[in-house]
Order: structure tokens, then C-alpha cells, then sequence
């Protein structure tokens, strides 16, 4: 069952990102139980919609950099549990946003990719003993040229100097590669994960993916025991390269000293220094 929100969208809908933003919420409350609180009337009288706000967890979809509605829900103190940005999303897809209000083809195909992400992303979520892995992501972009490098900001990720992610819920922890691994490598055609089952130390060979350029080790960022392995991702490749870090993620496992495993890990600070300085010296 997909995950019910109190869905906050932008209300600047003097831009096509504001248009994109309710549009998207609207998309929303139709595939879901989520219920949509308006901007407008909810600055002026917050009493229709707090019950609402309270017993569901808030979706912020905020337009652009103004992020008018985070604003609204911080003015409210409500707890903002999850947030979208239009204008980061249709970079991140590469779909130009129209320069007037018309919401066309680009405009709805991006309100979708949005929710479809939400709705899917949950439903993984929502298995047994799965990671609570969060629904949406927050991203730092790094742009080289015409690529564009993504990592995400929120806590429980670490990262290893290899280029490989873990996040860590509790005894858990999802491991993937990031956007510097699938631009590198272009387009990825197979991924041969560990066994289940299998005991491996930190910076142990946790499988590895391939394309046409390179065979790739995935180093593992923590020791412990593989739990599970993403077989939509093992189907199809092509996943690690639209998204590394939600639908391509690679394996889970169970943790066996992640104190210790700690000690030489990055958090995004520390590798997205490194991840800018890679792109630097691979574009040169």
C-alpha cells in the first residue's frame, strides 16, 4: 500500500515549476490517501488542515529555489518529513521546464516520474524486514561540463573512497554506488551480486557491475552479511544508471561492527570533496 501523505505543494503559480508542483500533488492524492493542503488558505486560517498535518506525515513539494511552501510549514512549525523540489527534479531528469504557465507533455511526464517515485519507492520499503530507506532523496548537484553529479544530503549515508555508499538503519545498511561510478562506467549491461548469505569484511568485494567499458568491483563500505540483493536492479542494469541511490541500489546487509567500520568512512562533506575532485582529474 502506498504511503499516505499531507501533501504541501508550492502556491507561485506564477511559474511553470509552482503549476508542476500542484500538479504533481494533485497526481498524488489521486494515487494515494494523501490529502492536499492548500498554501493559500492554510497561511491564512491553518485550523482546516492542521489535524491533517498532524496525523500524516508532510510532504513539502516546493517549486523552486524560494521554497515558498518548506517556509510556510516552518512559519506552521510543522515537521517536514519529506521534500521535492521541481526545478532539482526536472535538472536532475533533464526536462527544461516551459518558460510560460502551460503545463505540456515534459510538464505532466515530470509530475509522474515524481510520483511514481513516491508511490514505488514505498511499496519496496513496506516489505518484510526491508530497510526503512527514506521515500525521497535531498541532493547536492556537482556539474562538470554537461554532466551533472548527484549525492544525497541526508543523514545515515557514509561513503568509502571507492565510490561505493552504505546506508545504515539500526543493524542494517542498503549499499550502492554513486553517480561517479555510473557516469564513468556510461551504460551498465550487468550487475553479478554476492550470495545471500555471505560473510564479507569491509573493502571486501561485494559483487560487481559491468559495461562496456570497465568491470567495476563494488568495495564494500561495511562488514557484515548480505541479507538481500536487488533483483530488479540484477534484471534490469539500466537502473544503477538513472538513479544509483533509489531503485539501482545494489545489496543489503546485516551489520556485524559498524563502530568500527565507521572509523573509515565519509560522510557527504568529506566525500563530495572527493567526489568533486574525481570529476575534476576524469574531465581533464
Amino acid at each position: 500500500m502506498s504511503k499516505a501523505y499531507a501533501v504541501l505543494p508550492c502556491n507561485g503559480l506564477d511559474k511553470c515549476a509552482g503549476c508542476v508542483s500542484k500538479e504533481a500533488a494533485v497526481l498524488l492524492t489521486e494515487n494515494s490517501d494523501s490529502e492536499m493542503i492548500c498554501p493559500v488558505l492554510f497561511h491564512a486560517s491553518d485550523a482546516r488542515y492542521n489535524k491533517i498535518a498532524q496525523e500524516k506525515p508532510l510532504l513539502v513539494i516546493d517549486g523552486c529555489a524560494t521554497r515558498c511552501a518548506s517556509k510556510l510549514a516552518s512559519e506552521k512549525n510543522l515537521k517536514i518529513t519529506e521534500k521535492i523540489n521541481i526545478t532539482e527534479e526536472a535538472k536532475a531528469h533533464g526536462i527544461t521546464l516551459a518558460k510560460d504557465l502551460h503545463i505540456g507533455e515534459e510538464e505532466m511526464k515530470l509530475a509522474k516520474i515524481i510520483v511514481d517515485k513516491l508511490t514505488q519507492v514505498q511499496e519496496i520499503s513496506d516489505t518484510k524486514d526491508a530497510i526503512a530507506f527514506p521515500a525521497r532523496l535531498t541532493y547536492e548537484v556537482y556539474k562538470k561540463d554537461k554532466f551533472v553529479f548527484r549525492l544525497p544530503k541526508e543523514g545515515g549515508f557514509y561513503f568509502n573512497e571507492n565510490d561505493v555508499w552504505a546506508y545504515v538503519v539500526g543493524n542494517k545498511a542498503r549499499i550502492g554506488v554513486t553517480d561517479f561510478v555510473q557516469k564513468s562506467l556510461s551504460d551498465i549491461m550487468f550487475f553479478a551480486p554476492p550470495a545471500i548469505g555471505n560473510r564479507i569484511e569491509q573493502f571486501e568485494d561485494a559483487g560487481n557491475i559491468e559495461s562496456g567499458k570497465a568491470v567495476f568491483e563494488i568495495i564494500s563500505p561495511v562488514s557484515g552479511t548480505i541479507l538481500a540483493v536487488n533483483d530488479k536492479a540484477a534484471e534490469a542494469p539500466e537502473l544503477i544508471n538513472q538513479n544509483p541511490y533509489e531503485q539501482g541500489w545494489l545489496v543489503e546487509i546485516e551489520l556485524s561492527d559498524f563502530a568500527g567500520d565507521r572509523e573509515l568512512l565519509l560522510t557527504f562533506d568529506g566525500y563530495f570533496e572527493v567526489l568533486k575532485r574525481k570529476v575534476d582529474e576524469f574531465h581533464v
